[in-house]
């Protein structure tokens, strides 16, 4: 009979260990999968961010080019208002020199 009662206690502290062996293995492979969402999570914001710096740099070369064209027609407007003013100003002066001429 203690043959058996030893029998009975190794089992028992087999199942034991095998039962805390098993406790620790889900714990680590909670563990796992918890590292592993939070990789998958950092891959995607990195996924996503690097998406987000290609938008930007697309918008910004459309931001320049827009720029540039409006650079472009102010120029263009400065040129056209500096010759609309220099008309007026020789305009003013031919009324005004007919003015003086006619007794004006």
């Amino acid at each position: 009979m203690a043959t058996d009662e030893i029998s009975a206690g190794n089992s028992a502290d087999a199942a034991g260990t095998v039962d805390a062996a098993l406790e620790r293995l889900s714990r680590a492979v909670s563990r796992l999968e918890a590292a592993v969402e939070h990789r998958l999570e950092a891959d995607m914001s990195v996924d996503g961010l690097a998406a987000e710096v290609q938008r930007l740099g697309e918008d910004r070369s459309q931001l320049a080019a827009t720029l540039d064209t409006s650079e472009a027609r102010v120029a263009r407007l400065e040129d056209a208002n500096r010759e609309v003013s220099r008309r007026l100003v020789s305009a003013m002066e031919s009324i005004r020199s007919v003015l003086e001429t006619h007794g004006g």
